[in-house]
């Protein structure tokens, strides 16, 4: 599990990265590597953000100071894997990396699995709302469609074979409203039970991590 915690978050961190240069012209040429590094340990980054900071400074003629940097991020990386942080890190949904060093991870971890709790309480909601906002629209479509086929069923000029035939679409359509209510509903209930779960969650953590 671990193991797929932090392949997930290396490859985030690819994407996200993309082209973008990490470091500006001023930083390279200030050289504060070991602050550079204490700033990256802080945000939980592993050590081959090295290399993307030694490839935007290449185009200023800058080398950066490896030894300097990775002082400087073990410092920050104390600030990093607490166990505040991995709740936070984990409440939010965010990767790991693996970058703590085995003397801070078990609290680190901790509170991180503690996160992931809160966010899959959180995330289970946000999406049963989504779920009823979606049929909620659904509804309204098929509302449309009826009246739409109730007033062509109006026009003059219809066979009684035309007519029935818009009769019995206006029935599919029915059945398919009547349907996507009963999920609206179910769909309805699936917020209320996520409701109680993320309070339950709150309710369970508050004290040790406070409150979000």
């Amino acid at each position: 599990m671990r193991a797929l915690i932090i392949a997930a978050a290396a490859g985030g961190a690819v994407l996200a990265l993309g082209s973008c240069a990490t470091m500006s012209a001023e930083q390279c040429m200030a050289g504060d590597w070991s602050g550079q590094g204490y700033v990256d340990g802080q945000q939980g980054l592993t050590m081959s953000r090295l290399d993307d900071h030694a490839k935007a400074c290449a185009e200023h003629g800058v080398t950066p100071d490896a030894g300097a940097y990775a002082a400087g991020r073990r410092q920050g990386l104390v600030q990093y894997c607490t166990l505040p942080k991995g709740f936070e890190v984990g409440r939010t949904g965010s990767g790991y990396a693996g970058v703590c060093p085995s003397e801070l991870e078990t609290d680190f971890m901790y509170g991180y699995r503690d996160g992931q709790v809160v966010h899959a309480a959180e995330q289970a909601l946000s999406n049963a709302r989504g779920q009823v906002e979606s049929l909620g629209s659904r509804l309204e479509e098929l509302d449309e469609k009826i009246v739409g086929k109730q007033a062509e069923a109006r026009a003059e000029g219809l066979t009684e074979a035309q007519r029935e035939e818009i009769r019995k679409r206006i029935a599919e359509i029915r059945r398919e409203r009547a349907d996507t209510e009963r999920d609206w509903r179910r769909a309805q209930d699936a917020i209320d039970n996520a409701e109680r779960d993320v309070r339950d969650v709150r309710w369970r953590f508050r004290d040790q991590y406070g409150s979000w």
